[in-house]
């Protein structure tokens, strides 16, 4: 959300998204990165945002605002901090050092977008360059416009590139958060980009409009089916071990340690998006 648009970072404390990001870098004319600026840490220290974890983009690195953007973000101390065009692993570390510098708490986590060619390369260099690194971000129109790609239905230019942001967080062990889609009017298009990004691995998707959320939801959070099903293989798994079974089969099928763990991240999923429902309602 701009964070000069301060109706809109009133209304995000009633919307029913895990995350909500207040923007000072694309979505904020020049003129006013100073008022969005305080406008935004205004907005954190106030609190009001229930479960929902709050981050702040700050400007680039390159920019004349991001010095001031880091030091004021720092105070303000949200969850995270995000960093647009990240491009190296000193990017991330110059950002760690002004925050270590600026008293952040240890709490705070470092958010990186990947949106460039030079960023996606070098993902895995990026995603472990400091303990507060939490979430790589794609994003994904810069970069198609970097790559010279086209803007496809299947988005395939950018198969290569989202699946190394995968890769580079499962091995850091962070989060991946997919791009944005911008056709506020492609309702069925962007369904299928979140069910494509949660195939490929991704934790959520960001988004630029409430009236995404719904669907956005519903493709990253546990179906029944397989919150069902999880459960029966926990159990099934409790049932042979408590037997001494060393094979079990749950409908035909042969269940490995490799499935308990992933019923266990499920239902563990499936638990805290739950709670966080719960608590987002309240």
């Amino acid at each position: 959300m701009p964070a000069a648009n301060e109706r809109a970072m009133e209304k995000a404390r009633t919307l029913p998204a895990d995350v909500i990001i207040f923007d000072l870098e694309d979505a904020v004319a020049p003129d006013a990165k100073e008022r969005a600026r305080q406008q935004a840490t205004d907005a954190v220290g106030r609190g009001g945002y229930g479960s929902r974890e709050v981050v702040i983009r700050v400007n680039g690195l390159a920019t004349p605002w991001a010095r001031e953007d880091l030091a004021a973000v720092a105070r303000a101390a949200p969850h995270a901090l995000l960093i647009p065009k990240v491009e190296s692993a000193q990017d991330v570390v110059l950002v760690q050092q002004a925050l270590v510098s600026a008293s952040a708490p240890d709490t705070m986590t470092i958010w990186c977008m990947l949106e460039t060619p030079r960023g996606i390369l070098d993902a895995r260099a990026i995603a472990t360059a400091a303990p507060r690194v939490g979430a790589l971000v794609m994003g994904t129109s810069d970069l198609t416009k970097d790559l010279r790609a086209r803007h496809t239905s299947d988005r395939a230019p950018l198969l290569t590139s989202l699946g190394l942001c995968v890769l580079a967080a499962r091995a850091a062990g962070v989060a991946a958060l997919d791009g944005v889609h911008l056709d506020l009017d492609d309702e069925e298009g962007f369904a299928a980009a979140c069910r494509q990004a949660a195939d490929l691995g991704f934790d959520g998707k960001t988004l630029i409009h409430p009236k995404q959320i719904d669907a956005a939801n519903a493709a990253f959070s546990p179906s029944e089916t397989e919150v069902e099903w999880a459960r029966r293989v926990v159990t099934a798994h409790s049932e042979a071990e408590a037997q001494g079974l060393g094979v079990v089969l749950l409908d035909g099928r042969l269940i490995e340690n490799l499935h308990v763990k992933d019923a266990h991240r499920v239902l563990a999923l499936a638990g805290a998006i739950a709670a966080s429902r719960v608590t987002i309602s309240e």
